[in-house]
């Protein structure tokens, strides 16, 4: 989460000092050609005023020297071009400006109008053409000549880059030193949310002594740490008011209900008549259908926040509980096939797979009807299908409720609550139990995280 919030951060601070940072960099691109440019227009404004009086004079072996002195020192070439484009004199051997079309343009300017032209040169460091610098000798129409100054444009592109680099340091001083108070400040404020996802995680795994940071990070943390171990002392609380209540049923209905069933039995030789004795049966079923009803009560209630799960072999779990299966169906006149691949592994849920499985094999043969159940394993799934008469749609939805039992199973021994435990073991293992209709018979399909040949899924 850390990462994730600096890689969020870092770059709108980049992007804000990017934002200030370039028309800074382009205001300095600016000062600096404005700068040299007054600087090569001073030179040529005083060739300028040279030329015109050594033209008037016809004398222009002052100014020829003076360009070339000139050029010698600052590798400028100057030419004094003629108003129709004549050389009138040049400071190195050769040289002639008004060979190159900008240089033309801007004669045409000077030379046409008596203007001096805008320079259209700016010192970006990627531009490496020179400066082009046009002064008009004499004004308006009696404009007689220009003066033409050609400059090489590298110191002033490595002066521009040397600012740039200075402005570079400044700003990504500030900026380092954002980010070094940005990374402790957000741990600071980001240590209490992963504790806090730590302690969550372990009261989800049934770790309810667990408590999240309640001093460190910014007070709207401290306040939700708080929050939540509060919560988590009032879902201990009543976690243990059930399991106290539980041990107190088991404790208190346990022996009187047994003692009920033993006085019930007691009265089987003192009953006369067939109306005694089928009222005295039904007291026995009675007290034998309590029983169950609190046995599966005790089994639902052992269910709660604790969902650690191993994997198991099915191959072990079926040759442990194959012949309990077996003897069973053998009971009821139904077949039993089992096709499971050797190798199969699956995540075992609360209360173990074996439990879960030995209800639906139950359940299928005292309640389906049916002549044959197979038990089918493939990757990540465990399917108890059987011919019998099934399910319709709607009783499929409702079968997977607690108590509920569908009306043709209502004079069958049950409570109506194996199937819908069975159902929340497995999801509290992180897979679903659900009910498909096998056409014939139902399909009861447990779809858990497995692997095979030791690989997890």
């Amino acid at each position: 989460m850390l990462r994730r919030l600096l890689v969020i951060t870092v770059p709108l601070l980049v992007a804000l000092v990017a934002a200030l940072g370039i028309p800074l960099a382009s205001a300095v691109v600016q000062r600096e050609t404005q700068t040299t440019y007054l600087d090569r227009l001073s030179d040529a404004s005083r060739f300028a005023a040279l030329g015109e009086s050594a033209l008037q004079s016809d004398r222009l072996e002052a100014l020829s020297q003076e360009i070339q002195r000139y050029d010698n020192l600052y590798d400028i070439p100057v030419a004094l071009v003629s108003a129709d484009k004549r050389i009138l004199l040049a400071s190195r051997q050769g040289f002639d400006p008004s060979s190159d079309g900008e240089v033309t343009k801007s004669l045409n300017t000077a030379l046409n109008g008596g203007v001096r032209p805008e320079p259209e040169y700016t010192g970006w460091p990627w531009r490496t053409g020179p400066m082009v610098v046009v002064e008009p000798v004499g004004r308006d129409s009696e404009v007689v000549a220009a003066v033409v100054t050609i400059s090489q444009t590298r110191g002033l592109r490595t002066e521009v880059l040397r600012q740039w680099g200075l402005m570079a340091l400044a700003g990504l001083a500030p900026m380092l030193a954002v980010v070094a108070a940005a990374w402790p400040m957000s741990r600071w404020v980001l240590r209490p949310v992963g504790r806090l996802d730590e302690a969550t995680a372990a009261v989800a795994a049934g770790n309810l002594d667990v408590r999240a940071d309640e001093v460190g990070g910014p007070q709207e943390l401290r306040r939700l740490a708080r929050s939540f171990n509060t919560m988590v002392d009032v879902v201990g609380k009543a976690l243990n008011r059930q399991k106290a209540f539980v041990a107190d049923a088991s404790h208190q209905l346990r022996n009187p209900l047994a003692s009920l069933r033993l006085a019930v039995d007691n009265l089987e030789p003192h009953v006369d008549g067939e109306l005694a004795r089928e009222a005295h049966q039904i007291a026995v079923e009675e007290a034998e259908e309590m029983g169950r009803v609190l046995d599966t009560l005790l089994a639902a209630t052992r269910l709660d926040s604790a969902r650690q799960t191993e994997p198991v072999e099915i191959d072990q779990l079926l040759t442990t509980h194959r012949a309990a299966w077996q003897a069973l169906a053998s009971r009821s006149g139904v077949t039993l096939k089992i096709d499971v691949p050797a190798g199969l592994t699956m995540q075992e849920p609360p209360g173990g797979l074996g439990s879960v499985l030995d209800e639906l094999v139950s359940n299928a043969i005292r309640l389906a009807n049916a002549t044959e159940i197979t038990i089918i394993g493939k990757h990540g799934e465990l399917h108890v299908v059987d011919n019998g008469d099934g399910l319709s749609a709607e009783e499929r939805e409702l079968a997977l409720q607690r108590f509920w039992r569908a009306t043709k199973h209502q004079n069958i021994a049950g409570t109506g609550m194996g199937l819908a435990i069975c159902a929340e073991l497995i999801e509290s293992a992180g897979g679903t139990l659900t009910l498909h209709d096998a056409d014939p018979g139902l399909d009861v399909k447990v779809a858990l995280s497995a692997s095979r040949n030791g690989t997890s899924a």
